[in-house]
């Protein structure tokens, strides 16, 4: 009798990234529109003559942590601008293995980035915005959340790809040709 403890943790593992996902679209909608809203405020405070002196830097703000958070998502649903002229070319295995390189590359690149925005985000603690009044660590926040985000994915891709080089290409059956 097969035990069901990897399929119920799978289904958790499933449980537990479905969650992040949904938790990630949220946050960026929400922050995506507090800056439209700000920005928004601050032009037609302007008009008035009574403009906001934070409202532009809250808005970079918002802006940097957009970014970074938006690159998980990207990769998520692989729209991250990818240089296929090689990887067209190759057999369905090797271009598999070919995004798992790469994937293993986008991995090592986020670890530097994510152990020097931890840095970052340690000294410069007590470094507050002008305008915004808060420490600047919460901007360099987002390059580290972004980054573990982003790693996160990668290996998601990597497993996905794994299962592709052990399931082999979608649509040709055993023995028979491409449907």
């Amino acid at each position: 009798m097969r035990s069901s403890a990897p399929q119920v943790s799978m289904k958790m593992f499933k449980r537990v990234i479905d969650a992040l996902n949904r938790i990630e679209e949220i946050v960026l909608v929400a922050l995506f529109s507090a800056m439209v809203l700000i920005i928004f405020v601050q032009v037609i405070m302007r008009k008035a003559n009574h403009s906001l002196y934070w409202s532009e830097e809250l808005g970079k703000f918002l802006f940097v942590w957009i970014s970074w958070l938006g690159i998980s998502i990207a990769q998520r649903k692989g729209e991250h601008i990818k240089i296929t002229m090689l990887t067209d070319r190759l057999p369905y295995r090797a271009a598999q293995v070919c995004n798992i390189v790469s994937d293993i590359i986008v991995i090592l690149i986020c670890a530097v980035t994510f152990y020097y925005g931890v840095s970052l985000v340690i000294s410069q603690w007590t470094s507050p915005y002008a305008g915004i009044k808060i420490s600047t660590s919460w901007g360099y926040l987002a390059v580290v959340l972004g980054c573990a985000l982003m790693m996160l994915r990668c290996v998601g891709s990597i497993v996905e790809s794994m299962v592709r080089l052990k399931n082999g290409k979608p649509g040709v059956e055993e023995g028979g040709m491409d449907a």
